[in-house]
């Protein structure tokens, strides 16, 4: 049976698609050594990755963008758009509290990015003490500064996992919480294991989606929580050591690595070129509109976004920005561009266009980043550049799910409720083979 999956500031769904899985993405990006029963089939250098065991019952943003993204996308794949929530966690939360709003019950496991801004070195750095309010505007004089503010929207996730009690949850973050003063990796690592009486183990690490297949350097903070009262007694006492087992550490272990770690079983770091190369320049593309969308902002001497990407490489971190800090795909000669075959074949300075952003974060192309029509679901580029710059890359959460999926049933106790589902399904079964054979006879 499925696991349920609860999804918190689901932005466009880059957590959501990898968890549920059954995704496209190019032969450099999978270890198929390691993982080779990832793999469904093969569309030339392309590959279609398994589903998993992971369904998605409840998803929430509360940025009108990040619907008119996810609705369409997510009802294609089969999701029902009553999943999505449009309302803030905290509203929510003090719903669900007055009898107003039922979250899901049997919830298996949480996810959710946290908004990242507050603890950000591109930031302003405010930390649990931020000036925007859990909405994204200023704060009012009716929130509470200290609870309602952006920075505390984990504590509010929190309360979700009070409400829900998963078994699991998963939380993510920029590294550079990890560098406050205050040493905020340890205070919320701190804050997630007792929830509402309930006590987690809460395990933290940083990834560099790199490591992963992803054609980028980002790294971001994930903190695991495994609720106790479901642990088996030996994955309890494993997950308690302060070097956890390999059979029960809860991280997915890395498939690719820089050249000078190769190994036989790790494989190269994916590249830039390997996942843009068949896609047309912005003027020659006629169906895509993400492709021949980029930003038109003028190069800059200095600060983010000047620099050309390295096509043999991996790509700089794709930022939640648009406009000016938006990396380059091509310089001119005069800005110190290095493709220079490119630019004596008559090829322009350019921005990445949105469809090679969302490339090198691992979307697959059937997600419409920009759509143009006038009804609630348009979707500019602007805020297509911003919903793929804050997402988790779909094939890191790929890796973590699959990792969740094959140590699940080693790390907790199966309930009777699982057992009668399971019971129900292997009965179904041989009636319907019954059937069957008397249909032969």
């Amino acid at each position: 049976m499925k696991k349920k999956l609860l999804s918190l500031f689901s932005g466009c769904g880059g957590m959501d698609i990898g968890f549920e899985g059954s995704l496209k993405v190019h032969q450099d990006c999978v270890n198929k050594v390691i993982h080779p029963d990832w793999i469904v089939r093969k569309e030339g250098e392309w590959l279609k990755l398994a589903d998993n065991n992971f369904e998605l019952i409840f998803a929430n943003d509360v940025w009108k963008p990040a619907w008119s993204a996810w609705i369409p996308y997510f009802t294609k794949r089969g999701n029902s758009p009553d999943i999505f929530h449009l309302d803030s966690i905290v509203e929510l939360v003090k719903k669900s509290k007055k009898g107003e709003f039922e979250f899901p019950q049997q919830v298996d496991i949480v996810t959710g990015g946290f908004p990242c801004q507050d603890f950000s070195t591109a930031g302003k750095r405010k930390g649990l003490e931020s000036h925007k309010s859990h909405t994204g505007s200023f704060l009012s004089d009716e929130e509470d500064a200290l609870s309602e503010n952006r920075g505390t929207l984990y504590l509010w996730m929190k309360e979700v996992i009070e409400l829900t009690s998963p078994k699991l949850f998963v939380a993510e973050n920029v590294k550079g919480l990890t560098t406050f003063k205050q040493n905020l990796r340890e205070k919320i690592e701190n804050d997630f294991k007792n929830i509402g009486g309930k006590e987690y183990i809460v395990i933290s690490a940083i990834l560099n989606a790199a490591n992963y297949g992803v054609p980028q350097s980002r790294e971001r903070i994930f903190f695991i929580g495994l609720n106790k009262q479901y642990l088996k007694p030996e994955a309890l006492k494993a997950l308690e050591q302060k070097i956890i087992q390999n059979d029960y550490y809860p991280f997915p272990f890395p498939t690719h690595c820089h050249q000078s770690d190769i190994s036989q079983l790790l494989k190269y770091y994916s590249s830039v070129l390997s996942v843009v190369k068949d896609l047309k320049e912005p003027e020659l593309e006629e169906q895509d509109i993400a492709q021949i969308k980029y930003s038109r902002a003028k190069y800059l001497n200095k600060g983010q976004g000047q620099s050309e990407v390295n096509l043999y490489g991996l790509s700089p971190t794709i930022r939640a920005e648009h406009h000016g800090n938006i990396e380059y795909r091509r310089l001119s000669i005069e800005h110190g561009g290095k493709y220079i075959d490119e630019l004596e074949g008559g090829l322009k300075e350019r921005r990445l266009t949105v469809r090679e952003c969302a490339r090198i974060q691992t979307f697959p192309d059937d997600y419409e980043f920009v759509r143009e029509s006038n009804n609630d679901f348009k979707l500019s580029a602007s805020d297509s550049y911003k919903l793929i710059g804050n997402a988790v890359p779909p094939l890191l959460a790929y890796n973590i799910a699959r990792r969740l999926q094959e140590i699940w049933t080693r790390l907790f106790i199966e309930s009777n409720l699982e057992n009668q589902d399971k019971q129900n399904s292997i009965d179904i079964n041989n009636n319907i083979n019954k059937k069957n054979c008397l249909s032969i006879i």
